[in-house]
């Protein structure tokens, strides 16, 4: 290895992408944000998380290559101290290594892996660290999950000497080897129930309290949605997420638009939002109506309904393009 470019490289920009589930990213955000506020300034790099609602995140920390080590060795640290604590009350004897994902250009996998795989050998023995790249690229990107397991010092080691290779490897290529297609973690639609007031998104085990649904929860509560074919809406409830069934409401075919939205993003919104399944027929011949059809929970179904019924108020009310 090139020590020059391991020495230079500490004060050239970097950015480097983690793959993280949505509760290890929880923990890297903290109570309020506290903690990742805390890491951004002890580490001077910047910490971008995407999107929530997504079973997996991705943390992008971008800056000064000394920063993003830093900030990169205080994310495995918080970790480490989770499997302990959660170690604390397990009857499991041996603890789990701290695993982490970086997603790079699959274009820069050949030099990391070396040829017969020497790089990667190399790199393996001299931190003790355990490596695999993914044969397949992530879905709907240009991009790899690069998964590393072992205690922080050798994970923190190895990302080192993964970056340094990302660096030679942008530095020898001009231009670089085309497009990069960043992964983009797709939410999926997790099961909604509602209880106590509150709403919670279904994800594993575990019932995510979902601010955004709490909302419009309360706001379906404290109104009466405006519906234009007299489709009563079935009140929410602490209803049981298990029980799946179907509703059809009969839309006005000059109002379908508003649901749809431009290719379709509107109605995937509310697909995500709500968590129901949602079908629009096609036009049928001398109909006014087009039927739509929500299946799921009755949660899931009820708030399906409501989002449908908030975009016709808003169309009606001249704010449809909002």
């Amino acid at each position: 290895m090139d020590t020059g470019v391991v020495e230079g490289g500490l004060n050239v920009t970097l950015t480097l992408r983690l793959l993280m589930h949505g509760k290890e990213v929880g923990s890297i955000i903290g109570k309020k944000g506290e903690t990742v506020k805390k890491m951004r300034e002890e580490s001077g790099a910047r910490i971008n998380i995407s999107e929530g609602n997504c079973p997996e995140r991705i943390v992008t920390l971008s800056g000064p290559t000394n920063a993003i080590f830093k900030a990169f060795a205080m994310i495995t640290h918080k970790l480490e101290e989770d499997i302990n604590s959660s170690m604390a009350n397990s009857t499991a004897t041996s603890q789990p290594p701290v695993t982490l994902r970086i997603v790079i250009p699959a274009s820069q996998c050949g030099s990391l892996i070396g040829k017969g795989g020497c790089k990667i050998k190399e790199i393996r023995e001299s931190t003790g660290a355990q490596v695999q790249v993914a044969g397949d690229m992530l879905p709907n990107s240009t991009e790899r999950a690069i998964t590393i397991a072992g205690t922080p010092v050798s994970i923190i080691e190895c990302a080192k000497q993964i970056c340094v290779v990302m660096l030679e490897v942008d530095q020898h290529e001009s231009p670089p080897k085309g497009i990069t297609v960043p992964y983009r973690p797709k939410p999926v639609s997790a099961p909604v129930i509602f209880a106590g007031g509150q709403a919670y998104s279904l994800q594993g085990q575990f019932a995510i309290p979902h601010p955004d649904l709490t909302k419009l929860h309360q706001l379906a509560m404290q109104q009466t949605p405006f519906n234009p074919v007299g489709q009563t809406s079935p009140g929410f409830s602490g209803l049981d997420s298990s029980q799946t069934s179907s509703h059809e409401i009969a839309i006005p075919n000059d109002l379908i638009g508003c649901i749809i939205g431009r290719q379709g993003s509107k109605i995937n919104e509310i697909r995500q939002m709500s968590g129901a399944q949602i079908k629009i027929s096609n036009p049928t011949e001398g109909s006014s109506d087009r039927q739509i059809t929500i299946t799921g929970s009755p949660a899931n179904i009820s708030l399906a309904q409501y989002l449908i019924n908030a975009r016709l108020s808003s169309e009606a009310s001249g704010m449809g393009n909002q």
